[in-house]
C-alpha cells in the first residue's frame, strides 16, 4: 500500500526515543541515537526526545569523576548535533562548566546546540545520589518553535511542586520536554502518572515525558514515555520495557494560549516544515497483573547478562519454587539454548523434588545434567571428623552442601564462560536465610527483591501467559525446604512465609518500629525474631551479587545500613 504524505500546517510531530543505553558505552549509544534521528526525520518529525544523560548512559556513578569520561560523553555530543540537519533534538548529556558538572539537557536544532538546560532539583534519597556529583542548575530558557513556546527539564524537575515547570509554565511555555531515567518499581508507573497529570493541569502545559528503557546493574528502566494534555489526560503511552520510537502528533491551535515571554527571553528555532507520512493509530495493550514484574525481572536478567559481555547462564535446579521461576526468566531473557540446569541432588533431596527438577527442565526445553554430591559430602566429612568429633549436626554440615553445589556451579562458570545466577527470594535474604559461598555465589541474584510469597504468584503467572504447566503444580503445594536435613522445612527456623513478608515489608521497605508492626496484628515474638534476623544478616547481604530491583526498597542500593552496628530496636 502506498504511504500517505501530506504537509500539515500548525502540527508538531515529535518522536519520543525510547532507547536502551549502557552506561559508558559511547560508541553505540551514539550510533543509537544517531539512528532515532534518521528514522525520525524519515517519519516526518519536526522534534526527537531522548531520555535522561542518553549519551553516556544512566546511571554513571564514578564514572564521572574520571575526566576523559566525561570529556568522550562531549565529544559524542558534537557527533550527535552533526546529525540534526532539519530537525529539532534534546539530548541528555554531562556537561561540564569549570569544574562543575551539570546533568544536562542540550536542545539541537539544524546542527547548532541552541541551548542547554541543567538539571535544577538533584535527587539524593533511595537508589539516587546525584548530589555527590553534579551541582544544580541556576536558569532555564524558553524556545519558540512554529509559533509556539516549550521548555526543557530533567526527571526529578517534574516531581516538584512550584519548582521548575511552574516557573517554565508561567514564563510562556506551552509544551514541556521532560527527559528522564526513572526506575521501575511496583506502581511506579501509577504514581508517575498521577504527578505527571496533576502538574500538566496545575501548570497548563502539555508534558512530552521520555524516560529510558532496559536494565542497568540493580535498576530496570521500565520506558512508558507518554504525552499528556494540558487537561491531565494521557493521550499516548508508549509499550513497557521495550525500545520505541513513539510518534505523536500536537495540533498546535490545541495548545493553552500563553503569555508571550518577555524581549530576550526567547530563543528561536526554524526547523523547514516537512512532509509527514499519516500517521497509524497504535493501541496501547494494557499489562496484565503481575506483568510489569515480570517483565522487569526479563529486562534486568538479559541486560545484566548481555551487556556484561556472558551469552549463556547456569543455575541449580532444585525442584523448588524460587528456581523454577529463575530458569522460566532465564529462558524469557535469553533464549532456552542459553540457559543450562544443573541437579546436584544428595541423601537429603526427596524423589518428588528430583522429578520436578527434571519436569521444570524439559518443560522449558534447556540442557541439564545431574551431578550427585552424596559422595563429596561424605569426603568432606571423612576429613572434617576429627575436628568435627563429639559435636552435634548443625547448619555446619547442612552448609557444606550447599557450598559444594556453589562450586560446582561456578566450575561451570569458569570452564564454559556462563554466568551463575543464584536463586535467593529477598524473604530469604532479608532474614539471612542463605549460605554464603554456597547458594549466594553466583554473578546475578535474579529474584533478589522478590519476596516468597510473590515468587509463587509469578510462577501462577508464567504457567497462565505460557499456556500449559510449565512449572508443576507439585512445585506449588509442597512445603518450602532447603532440603539440608531430614525432613527439613522452611518453617522449622522462619514464621511462615504469609507471615513474615508482610512483617519484613513493614520493618525493611517502611521502616516501620516493632511495636507499630504488632499492633498490625502480628506476633510480637515473631516481629522481634524476625528483626533481629534482619539485623543480623547484614555482613551477608553485603557479600550477596546484585539482582533486579522490583520493590521500592530493595537491598542494596535503596537500604544502605552499616555492617558493624550494634544497634537493635526494642518494643
Amino acid at each position: 500500500m502506498a504511504q500517505r504524505i501530506r504537509i500539515t500546517h500548525g502540527l508538531l510531530r515529535i518522536a519520543m526515543a525510547q532507547i536502551n543505553t549502557c552506561v559508558g558505552d559511547f560508541e553505540a549509544n551514539t550510533q543509537k541515537i544517531a539512528r532515532a534521528i534518521h528514522q525520525a526525520r524519515a517519519k516526518g518529525c519536526d522534534s526527537i526526545v531522548f531520555p535522561e544523560l542518553a549519551v553516556c548512559g544512566y546511571p554513571p556513578e564514578d564514572m564521572l569523576f574520571k575526566q576523559s569520561f566525561v570529556r568522550e560523553n562531549i565529544r559524542q555530543l558534537k557527533r550527535i548535533q552533526k546529525e540534526t540537519k532539519d530537525i529539532l533534538a534534546v539530548v541528555g548529556f554531562v556537561d561540564k562548566k569549570g569544574n562543575r558538572l551539570f546533568n544536562s539537557a542540550a536542545v539541537i536544532a539544524n546542527q547548532k546546540i541552541v541551548g542547554i538546560y541543567h538539571k535544577v532539583h538533584l535527587p539524593n534519597y533511595g537508589v539516587f545520589d546525584e548530589k555527590r556529583y553534579f551541582s544544580s542548575g541556576e536558569h532555564y530558557e524558553v524556545y519558540a518553535f512554529r509559533g509556539n513556546y516549550f521548555a526543557v527539564n530533567i526527571c526529578e524537575d517534574i516531581w516538584i511542586n512550584d519548582g521548575v515547570i511552574a516557573a517554565q509554565a508561567k514564563a510562556g511555555a506551552g509544551i514541556i520536554f521532560t527527559i528522564n531515567a526513572s526506575p521501575y518499581h511496583r506502581g511506579k508507573i501509577s504514581l508517575r502518572q498521577k504527578v505527571l497529570k496533576e502538574q500538566a493541569k496545575k501548570n497548563q502545559v502539555f508534558i512530552v515525558y521520555v524516560n529510558l528503557v532496559g536494565g542497568q546493574d540493580e535498576l530496570v528502566f521500565d520506558g512508558q514515555s507518554m504525552l499528556i494534555s494540558d487537561k491531565g489526560k494521557v493521550l499516548s503511552l508508549a509499550p513497557a520495557f521495550q525500545e520505541d520510537l513513539h510518534i505523536v502528533d500536537i495540533a498546535l491551535s490545541k495548545l493553552p494560549s500563553k503569555q508571550t515571554p518577555r524581549k530576550g527571553y526567547v530563543k528561536t528555532i526554524t526547523i523547514p516544515e516537512s512532509l509527514k507520512p499519516v500517521l497509524e493509530p497504535v493501541a496501547q495493550a494494557k499489562l496484565k497483573p503481575l506483568e510489569d514484574v515480570f517483565q522487569a525481572l526479563v529486562a534486568g536478567t538479559r541486560d545484566y547478562v548481555l551487556k556484561n559481555g556472558f551469552k549463556r547462564v547456569v543455575l541449580g535446579l532444585s525442584g523448588g519454587i524460587d528456581s523454577s521461576l529463575v530458569a522460566a526468566i532465564a529462558v524469557k531473557a535469553l533464549g532456552k539454548e542459553n540457559v543450562s540446569g544443573v541437579l546436584l541432588p544428595s541423601h537429603f533431596n526427596s524423589q518428588a523434588s528430583y522429578d520436578d527438577a527434571i519436569s521444570v527442565a524439559q518443560n522449558l526445553g534447556i540442557e541439564y545434567n545431574v551431578i550427585p554430591i552424596q559422595e563429596i559430602f561424605e569426603n568432606y566429612l571423612k576429613v572434617l571428623r576429627p575436628y568435627f568429633e563429639g559435636k552435634p549436626w548443625n547448619v555446619a554440615e547442612e552448609n557444606l552442601q550447599a557450598r559444594i553445589r556453589g562450586t560446582i556451579l561456578m566450575a561451570f562458570s569458569n570452564k564454559f564462560g556462563w554466568m551463575v545466577l543464584t536463586t535467593g527470594n529477598k524473604s530469604e535474604m532479608g532474614v539471612g536465610y542463605a549460605t554464603l559461598y554456597g547458594d549466594m555465589a553466583g554473578g546475578f541474584a535474579v529474584i533478589k527483591d522478590v519476596p516468597k510469597t510473590l515468587v509463587y504468584k509469578l510462577c501462577e503467572f508464567y504457567n497462565v501467559i505460557s499456556g500449559k504447566e510449565v512449572i508443576p503444580g507439585r512445585v506449588f503445594s509442597k512445603a518450602p525446604t532447603a532440603e539440608l536435613r531430614e525432613n527439613q522445612k522452611d518453617s522449622d527456623s522462619l514464621p511462615v512465609y504469609e507471615a513474615l513478608d508482610p512483617i519484613l515489608k513493614y520493618y525493611i521497605e517502611d521502616d516501620l518500629p516493632i511495636s507499630k508492626i504488632v499492633e498490625k496484628g502480628f506476633s510480637k515474638n515473631e516481629v522481634v525474631r524476625t528483626a533481629q534476623m534482619v539485623d543480623r544478616s547484614e555482613y551477608k547481604r553485603r557479600q550477596s551479587p546484585p539482582g533486579v530491583k522490583i520493590t521500592p526498597r530493595a537491598f542494596g542500593r535503596d537500604r544502605r545500613m552499616p555492617i558493624t552496628n550494634k544497634f537493635r530496636e526494642v518494643m
